[in-house]
């Protein structure tokens, strides 16, 4: 069953947003509102969206549910880098965010050929 990996994935990735929660809410950009409200909005979709998944009748929707959030979050990737730049963190951690950044696109690409073209 093809999406037993992206289903596993963010169901482990949304159960890390309760689990720490204060690593996600420092990657919030500060325009947000409230951050630890975020966290845990993201978390809930991304396990309410892994389990979708693996319901074939609910399949389709979860998978545009999660690029939606895909796309939602990137500006918190952006936002660690910014953040990491700024610390002047190591040049191998910021090499590593910016090799992140493309991993949201290739993750939207993985839902939508595991769930929806099928």
């Amino acid at each position: 069953m093809a999406v037993l990996g992206p289903a596993a994935l963010f169901l482990v990735a949304g159960m890390l947003h309760f689990v720490m929660p204060a690593f996600f809410d420092r990657i919030v950009p500060p325009w947000v509102p409230n951050a630890r409200l975020a966290t845990y909005v993201s978390g809930v979709f991304e396990i309410a969206g892994a389990i979708g998944l693996l319901i074939p009748a609910t399949r389709v929707a979860a998978a545009w549910g999660l690029i939606a959030l895909l796309a939602a979050v990137l500006p918190a990737n952006i936002h660690m880098l910014n953040q990491a730049r700024a610390a002047d963190a190591s040049a191998g951690y910021i090499a590593g965010l910016w090799l992140r950044l493309p991993l949201q696109p290739l993750l939207m690409w993985w839902v939508w050929r595991v769930a929806i073209r099928r």
